[in-house]
């Protein structure tokens, strides 16, 4: 009788690798119990010890098989270890926040507990981070990262040379944050709609010439006629609501409005949402304009898809190539069910981050879809995203986002 392959593993319950130890121990005993049995039964009548022989045999295969066949290889692998999570930011950024409330409720979930340890590795707008995660860090599914939100996108339409990961190599485990791109100012600023958005320039904040907030505005005003001025370089999301409250610009962009304020009638009362990028509306936002339902024709339509799908992955997780599929399936399972778990909704809910899972393999089709857009509409939307006019700002230190 052949058994089906399998490892012990950890705890102590069923399929563990104390409960295996236990059982085979007692098949052993049973085995030596058996073997004497056998013995005197051969003493006594030789026909009897055949069939008897045989029967014993069998029953201590199958008893064998049971046990190993409860053993679980993924458990078996991770138990012990220690899944690195590289961070594309430097401490104190959004990215930073996301990435370290995850990896202290994502052990919980993942077979064999191991250790979640954040690391940050901040540069290059996430190509460092990236690079080491794609080409230096183990294959193994011990390595996680957040990575920035426009490289598929920069991927698509060739925006960065420095950019050299196939984003389709990438196993992605699931997105943290399913909602939109907001732009907006502050109460004091005399762009308070989208139409004063057109009337008059309005000078915005923004963390690199090639985040998504400045792709974005360059779509804003190269296809709706609005005058947005992105100031980028600013090293953090706070960073950039100072400059706000100082006087230095007039708005800025988030993922994450929630922030901005105790309740989402106070955040509305405190600023002017000029418009969302999205798949679609933000509840509680629904009064802010969102970008593909502006679509004059067919031609803006494919523009304005192409921008919605990219903002929509706002915190995309990933684990390297080459990283057995087994695994990688176990970590979009446990990232699945930490999204849904109370205590990490909770422990999320006190820093007022917003939640809104997508899993591994829907964001892997977006990813694909994205990149393998038809080329003519790429060119359409490599139009609309020529940045005109953006400046740095003089100061700059590292960047947090």
């Amino acid at each position: 009788m052949r058994c089906r392959p399998g490892t012990f593993t950890v705890c102590g319950g069923p399929g563990s690798a104390a409960h295996h130890e236990r059982s085979l121990n007692h098949i052993s005993a049973l085995s030596s119990v058996l073997a004497l049995v056998l013995h005197r039964i051969r003493d006594t009548d030789l026909s009897l010890w055949g069939r008897a022989t045989r029967a014993g045999v069998a029953l201590i295969a199958a008893l064998t098989c049971a046990t190993l066949a409860q053993a679980d290889p993924i458990e078996d692998f991770y138990r012990g270890k220690q899944i690195k999570m590289y961070i594309r930011a430097a401490p104190g950024g959004n990215y930073d926040v996301y990435s370290r409330v995850l990896g202290r409720h994502l052990t919980r979930f993942i077979p064999g507990n191991p250790l979640v340890v954040p690391i940050n590795m901040p540069g290059g707008g996430g190509l460092v981070a990236l690079n080491f995660v794609a080409n230096a860090a183990p294959r193994d599914g011990t390595v996680v990262s957040m990575i920035t939100q426009s490289f598929p996108v920069d991927q698509a339409l060739g925006l960065d040379s420095n950019l050299k990961v196939d984003m389709r190599s990438l196993n992605f485990i699931g997105n943290m944050s399913n909602t939109n791109e907001f732009l907006y100012t502050a109460k004091s600023s005399l762009t308070r709609t989208l139409e004063d958005a057109r009337r008059r320039e309005t000078v915005i904040a923004a963390t690199g010439i090639g985040s998504i907030v400045t792709q974005i505005s360059a779509v804003y005003n190269n296809v709706l006629g609005t005058r947005f001025k992105v100031i980028y370089g600013y090293p953090s999301g706070p960073e950039m609501t100072l400059a706000m409250e100082r006087g230095e610009v007039e708005g800025r962009s988030t993922s994450n409005p929630q922030v901005l304020g105790p309740t989402t009638a106070q955040v509305l009362s405190r600023y002017n949402f000029i418009i969302q990028t999205g798949p679609r509306k933000i509840p509680a936002f629904e009064s802010v304009p969102l970008l593909r339902e502006l679509a004059r024709d067919e031609d803006e339509q494919r523009i304005f898809d192409f921008i919605s799908n990219a903002a929509a992955m706002a915190r995309p997780l990933v684990t390297n190539a080459g990283v057995p599929m087994e695994r990688v399936a176990a970590l979009r399972r446990a990232f699945d069910a930490t999204l849904a778990d109370p205590a990490f909704l909770e422990d999320a809910a006190r820093q007022n981050l917003e939640i809104g899972a997508k899993g591994g393999e829907e964001l892997q089709r977006i990813v694909t879809n994205l990149i393998e857009t038809p080329p003519a509409v790429l060119e359409q939307v490599r139009r609309a995203m020529q940045i005109k006019g953006a400046e740095a700002i003089r100061r700059a230190g590292p960047t947090r986002e």
